[in-house]
């Protein structure tokens, strides 16, 4: 899993006032828990963007005035206009701990029926997983290349080390749909050879 770091600063005041004169300066609030002790810190806002503004899953080293937390991302606040972002909350991570956690997923191979006309529809853009921080992986690949026409990859298909997806197992991932063209061309197809 890839690392970013970033760097915060304790907050002396708590509350509302404190956290708007914070904001009004392109500073995010935040807390960071699962420790021995909550840390209330804030972060420049510009060092948030290669976190929240992305497909890809990160553990955080979380730098706080020379103490560094690793650490995930749990849960982010946005303004419901602005969409600045108001809060965010980490979750310090141990090795004995499992964790649960957001994974992308990336589809790999040219799937039989995309040859034959069909489309991949991608059914799950990403995938909650249960395990240890060492085996909490950055991408699940999901192979569709057997996939044909009308085939259906599920989430008991997908190899797992060390987690497991928190996903009922007939979930889909990935299918091939089948164009209405190609149905329509079919089925004269059908009726021709029935004459």
């Amino acid at each position: 899993m890839e690392i970013i770091e970033i760097l915060g600063y304790k907050r002396a005041n708590l509350g509302k006032a404190e956290s708007k004169k914070l904001r009004i300066n392109a500073q995010v609030p935040g807390v960071l828990y699962g420790g021995q002790e909550q840390i209330h810190f804030y972060v420049p806002m510009v060092l948030l963007r290669d976190l929240i503004y992305t497909p890809n899953a990160y553990f955080v080293d979380l730098n706080i005035e020379g103490v560094v937390y690793r650490c995930i991302l749990k849960e982010i606040q946005f303004h419901p206009v602005s969409e600045m972002i108001l809060h965010v909350d980490f979750l310090q991570i141990f090795d004995d701990k499992k964790i649960k956690m957001e994974i992308p997923v990336a589809f790999v191979g040219k799937a039989i029926g995309v040859a034959k006309g069909g489309v991949l529809s991608k059914k799950q853009r990403k995938l909650a997983v249960f395990g240890y921080p060492k085996h909490i992986p950055s991408i699940i690949d999901v192979d569709v290349s057997n996939l044909d026409l009308g085939n259906i990859s599920r989430v008991h298909q997908i190899q797992t080390e060390g987690f497991t997806i928190l996903a009922l197992p007939s979930t889909p991932v990935a299918s091939i749909e089948i164009p209405r063209a190609l149905r329509s061309a079919a089925s004269k197809e059908e009726k021709k050879g029935k004459k």
